[in-house]
């Protein structure tokens, strides 16, 4: 994207992987999702299954040790003009999909015009800026409407080339469980809806001696097991039914990692320090509603958020509180405004919240109660100004006598403790909040259609972001379903700053124009910031990569600290400090499941079926 590729004409391999790595065995992981009903991951309709990039290929293979460097895949030959008005691939002689029918350029034209008009939000979004194409043999080219947007290039190399001939036959806006032939280097081979999938390696895989993929693609079958929660996927890590596990609970990696295959070396802890960007994860505020449509509200609601309670005492203290949304990164604004920012940011005074001009907005820190007594009156003082008030009935209420009242839409158990923490703050200045769960696939049609009060969300980020970004923030996406705007944020300077972002030349412009946009959604407070851990915690089955050893793991990066996890005896691991269940956690939510006699809360101290005090909390 910026500067000159890490690789020449002609290199063998990448750098990151082992040319002359074994092939065979089966790799099995854990799915992130906790189901599928379809295998076609490029209509709005439904949840694809995951893996399927191991069956489907775009033009251009993207390098994992530079920020946006791509190289040739699919096409042979790449070609752009220097303005990037347009761009022409020559595509591969030999290329094929896994029904044999070789990739023509007709399936390249074919894919750019569907993912256009029928495909994904994101893809209808650069794809429409082509304006013209031509054809000459194998060669293809894009020309684009403008040249503004100088990513649009690099987007159409990543495009996926579909088989033209399979969806013709069977058609494309519908989902299916049948597989479908891609030119990838795995097929699907076995498929038992929300529970699992298999991939098979292709040995007749056309791509498979190209340098960019020399050292990729050495398992024989890939295996994805798919489970409805943390728990049953847990138990199943404990049961070795998959290789790999990323654990996101930290309260879990401290305290439940004292059995068998931990013990005898079956499995392996690993930390690796996080240096990647990871973006924001926050509760989302949804401005097409009220109240959340009142910025002094929205200020309120993140000012009553106590992040140090919720670390110290339901995460063991490992986290750090998000700031950015392009958290550890060089992109994240920090201090006051630079002059190149101010010189972005001064045409929109008055348009935008007046914080972008001062030193980038931080969430409010509560190291004890006399903060956090500050933070709530701070924020009452806000509602007041919004016209809020507190009822007889101790109730916050409008003029109109209205209730302020909202729905925090979760679909992970995992998230339930931290909301209920948040709503028994809020409860404080008179605001009811319900927290809801629902299984995964009803959260994703609400999500997609906006049809919520607050959710919590985690946008990723990467070392170069670009068109996405008008997918996140644009005011054209904020009601357009399946869209990532999911706080609705509608503002010409945010499409400014996008814009400049996507038309960047060198990384200091692209710097600039980030932390502009960065510095007016943070003082738009669009969404209540949560956190991000430092370490990333990994769970290997013996036998994976070199030796299946942590130090085998640091030879690859050299400069990656990694700590091999010496597991804890009972008595060191009953010696550590618990989570305590104190003051803020609510008393009562919902009849318990167990007995449906008395109210209880997953982290109150009182075991519900019994009524004994003890530090089991209750299942429900």
């Amino acid at each position: 994207m910026h500067g000159e590729p890490k690789y020449p004409s002609g290199f063998e391999h990448f750098d990151y992987v082992n040319p002359d790595a074994p092939v065979g065995g089966t790799l099995t992981l854990a799915s992130r999702q906790g189901g599928y009903d379809s295998l076609n991951p490029f209509i709005f309709k439904g949840q694809a299954a995951e893996g399927w990039r191991l069956v489907f290929e775009p033009l251009t293979k993207r390098s994992q040790d530079e920020p946006f460097s791509l190289y040739g895949l699919l096409a042979e030959e790449v070609e752009m003009d220097a303005s990037r008005e347009w761009i022409r691939f020559r595509l591969r002689e030999g290329a094929s999909f896994a029904d044999g029918e070789p990739v023509k350029v007709s399936d390249i034209l074919w894919s750019w015009e569907t993912l256009r008009d029928k495909g994904r939000p994101n893809h209808r979004l650069y794809y429409k800026e082509v304006a013209r194409t031509e054809v000459s043999g194998r060669d293809v080219t894009f020309h684009f409407r403008n040249g503004d947007n100088l990513e649009l290039p690099l987007l159409m190399a990543l495009m996926p080339v579909l088989p033209a001939h399979w969806f013709e036959a069977n058609g494309f806006e519908q989902t299916t469980l049948e597989p479908i032939p891609g030119s990838g280097p795995y097929r699907v081979d076995r498929v038992e809806q929300g529970r699992r999938i298999e991939y098979a390696r292709r040995e007749d895989y056309w791509g498979r001696d190209l340098a960019v993929n020399r050292g990729d693609h050495n398992f024989e079958r890939i295996h994805y097991e798919f489970f409805r929660d943390a728990t049953a996927k847990f138990e199943a890590l404990k049961g070795g039914v998959y290789d790999v596990h990323f654990e996101e609970d930290p309260g879990r990696w401290a305290e439940a990692y004292d059995f068998p295959a931990i013990a005898d070396g079956r499995l392996t802890r690993v930390e690796l320090p996080m240096k990647r960007p990871v973006g924001m994860r926050g509760f989302v505020m949804n401005t097409r509603r009220a109240p959340f449509d009142d910025p002094k509200v929205r200020e309120a609601l993140s000012l009553a958020f106590d992040f140090e309670w919720a670390n110290e005492n339901l995460f063991f203290g490992a986290y750090r509180r998000n700031e950015s949304f392009y958290e550890n990164s060089d992109l994240a604004a920090g201090g006051a405004p630079s002059p190149a920012e101010l010189a972005l940011l001064e045409p929109w005074r008055g348009r935008i919240p007046e914080d972008a001009f001062a030193p980038a907005v931080t969430p409010p820190a509560t190291p004890d109660a006399a903060a956090r007594r500050d933070n709530l009156k701070r924020a009452f003082a806000l509602l007041k100004q919004a016209g809020w008030s507190i009822g007889t009935d101790r109730k916050l209420r409008n003029a109109d006598g209205q209730p302020m009242s909202f729905e925090i839409l979760l679909f992970d158990p995992g998230d339930e403790k931290l909301s209920l923490h948040f709503a028994r703050t809020l409860e404080r200045l008179g605001i009811e909040v319900a927290v809801r769960s629902v299984d995964p696939s009803q959260y994703e049609r609400r999500r997609r259609s906006f049809d919520y009060d607050m959710i919590i969300n985690w946008w990723y980020q990467s070392l170069s972001p670009g068109s996405e970004q008008w997918y996140y923030w644009g005011s054209a996406q904020a009601d357009n379903p399946g869209s990532r705007n999911y706080p609705g944020v509608r503002l010409e300077a945010v499409d400014e700053m996008v814009g400049r972002m996507t038309a960047a030349s060198t990384r200091a412009e692209l710097q600039t124009a980030a932390r502009s946009l960065d510095r007016i959604l943070r003082a738009g407070r669009y969404v209540v910031p949560l956190y991000w851990q430092p370490k990333e915690l990994l769970v290997v089955k013996q036998g994976l990569g070199p030796a299946g050893d942590a130090a085998d793991l640091r030879s690859r990066a050299d400069d990656l600290v990694v700590e091999r996890i010496v597991p804890e005896t009972k008595g060191a691991a009953a010696s550590r400090r618990r989570p305590r269940f104190g003051t803020g956690m609510p008393q009562s939510i919902s009849p318990c499941r167990r007995s449906r006699r008395r109210p209880c809360c997953r982290f109150r101290r009182r075991t519900a079926s019994s009524g004994r005090r003890g530090r089991r909390p209750c299942r429900r």
